[in-house]
């Protein structure tokens, strides 16, 4: 199969090269043609499946072939759950919209930027709008926005977006659309809360599932090591440098420890930064920018940029501290290995995680063999909790046994 038997056309095609792409991906070949009859869509596709080209394309398609003449009047409306995809999707718009007669103009509704300016922009017209759902219900509210021409919904990652509690942002989202339009629908896992979703705004839907068997890119390598939590750092600092990691995404559980693991990695000589929600939205974009241009060679990062960011021949991934959720963990490797490439995914396994980490194998239906590195052994073992005594009434507890209550927490943690 061919992006031109998918009805792309010659000025497309041209973008398509450029960028380096030969054939379309299954779910590219599957939601391309849908999207251009017109037909309501809702696709499950795992990570890394190339699903943002699989509706841009399209999208740039059905305005080259409009007759319309009207532009700068807003007729698609792309949401995605983070700022972060957001950038990704208008930069995939302006990549394979370059050779257009007409360039489309689009704009960016985002939390981290200054509103006024994107209201500012917003009145000197856009074809199309990817935004995430709070700032653009924050403009929808002032009035700033007109929608009554809209005529397209891209819905990015809705699993995502409900997790991170935009429900009922997107319900006001909704109501304020125009009834006639096409709605189309993108997940990685399809659950009842997404279901439920779906069912309220599209009509007549055709599902797509890309997502078959085993939820993991087969392409990514997976490697278990087992090591002291003590000991993480030093034997992150080994693997970097004697296995010749120069371009690598560690993540963690905290912002704290984004921060305090990535100046460790900077004294130790290493080209590292940190990404994380308490930066601002400039200075996110630029780290990851620099990231993605191996300026930076090691990124440690929250799960900020789990989802949807695609980052070209990443070779490895770091899960230094293990995700809250089975889900988490796939979406995490998911960042390497992508569009067919191969990569690495690295998981750090300690006594507090052994159970944790069974059920990770249990989801993604593997059973990975455990690694251990010399000179950086598991060694000791798990910390058993057992049930306190209750205290004797009257009585409270004394200072030494909440010294050894608060040590006992700490380092467990």
């Amino acid at each position: 199969m061919s992006f031109a038997l998918l009805g792309i056309t010659t000025n497309l095609l041209r973008s398509i090269e450029l960028a380096g792409y030969e054939k379309p991906t299954e779910i590219q070949e599957k939601v391309i043609p849908v999207i251009l009859k017109g037909q309501d869509l809702i696709a499950q596709a795992k990570t890394g499946s190339g699903k943002t080209i699989g509706f841009v394309l399209p999208i740039l398609q059905l305005f080259e072939d409009s007759r319309d003449t009207k532009r700068r009047i807003l007729k698609v409306l792309i949401l995605t759950p983070t700022r972060e995809l957001a950038v990704q999707v208008q930069g995939v718009l302006k990549v394979f919209g370059r050779n257009l007669p007409d360039p489309l103009r689009t704009i960016l509704l985002i939390g981290g930027l200054n509103i006024d300016l994107q209201i500012r922009n917003l009145h000197h017209g856009a074809d199309i709008a990817v935004a995430t759902p709070g700032r653009l219900l924050d403009i929808i509210k002032r009035k700033e926005i007109k929608l009554s021409s809209l005529n397209l919904l891209v819905v990015d990652e809705a699993d995502k977006m409900l997790d991170m509690g935009f429900a009922e942002e997107l319900q006001e989202v909704l109501k304020a659309l125009p009834a006639r339009r096409q709605n189309v629908l993108f997940s990685a896992t399809m659950d009842e809360k997404v279901s439920s979703l779906a069912q309220q705004f599209m009509h007549d839907a055709l599902e797509v599932k890309i997502d078959e068997g085993t939820p993991t890119v087969e392409t990514i390598h997976q490697r278990a090591i087992e090591v002291n939590r003590t000991n993480r750092g030093p034997l992150l600092r080994h693997l970097i440098k004697t296995e010749a990691w120069d371009h690598v995404l560690i993540f963690v559980a905290s912002i704290r420890g984004a921060d305090i693991l990535a100046a460790k990695l900077r004294a130790a000589g290493i080209l590292a930064d940190a990404l994380h929600g308490s930066m601002t939205q400039a200075q996110r974009t630029f780290v990851l920018s620099e990231f993605k241009a191996k300026k930076i060679n090691v990124l440690v990062a929250t799960d900020i940029i789990a989802r949807g960011i695609d980052i070209d021949k990443l070779p490895f991934v770091v899960n230094y501290d293990l995700p809250r959720s089975p889900n988490d963990y796939i979406h995490r490797i998911g960042r390497t290995a992508r569009a067919g490439m191969n990569g690495v995914a690295v998981s750090f396994v300690g006594h507090e995680d052994l159970d944790h980490f069974r059920l990770i194998e249990k989801r993604i239906q593997t059973r990975l063999p455990r690694e251990s590195i010399k000179g950086f052994e598991l060694t000791g073992e798990a910390v058993i909790l057992t049930r306190s005594q209750a205290p004797v009434k009257g009585h409270r507890m004394s200072k030494k046994d909440k010294a050894r209550a608060l040590a006992l927490k700490q380092g467990l943690k």
